[in-house]
């Protein structure tokens, strides 16, 4: 008897540990998806909620945004993105750190000049009051393919 308890009790333990894991991953991994969707339909209010004061946001062509930047260029067409899809993603989460990394391939019309993107991108998102927040996000080309 004493072990079907331990036994229903261990389970139990494991099951809720497992299920707060998943739902910090499912809460920072919500917070990237409403940045993706407010990219696209650029909202002052919305993307001010989702970014850190402190945003480090690094394009792959090697500049550097700030949160003030980074909304700016969103909101005044400079950065204009018409689709954004994510795939291959994966989501380690580290207490109130989650780590994001997949490949956005996006259209774009940046200053009115359509364009295309493919890009591998981390995002470094932190809990804090009020939810998760994006700190850090950095973008790098694909590597050239190397000839056959």
């Amino acid at each position: 008897m004493f072990k079907k308890i331990l036994g229903l009790l261990l389970g139990a333990l494991l099951l809720s540990t497992g299920a707060a894991t998943f739902a910090q991953a499912d809460s920072a991994e919500a917070a990237a998806e409403r940045l993706r969707l407010v990219m696209i339909d650029p909202d002052r209010p919305k993307l001010e909620a989702l970014v850190a004061d402190e945003l480090t946001y690094g394009h792959s062509g090697g500049r550097l945004d700030t949160k003030t930047s980074f909304i700016g260029d969103l909101m005044n067409g400079n950065s204009d993105f018409v689709t954004i899809d994510i795939t291959d993603q994966t989501v380690k989460v580290m207490k109130d750190v989650t780590v994001i990394h997949h490949t956005l391939t996006a259209r774009t019309n940046d200053r009115g000049v359509a364009g295309n993107v493919k890009l591998l991108v981390l995002q470094v998102w932190q809990r804090r009051e009020g939810g998760w927040r994006l700190v850090a996000r950095q973008a790098v080309r694909f590597p050239e393919q190397a000839p056959a």
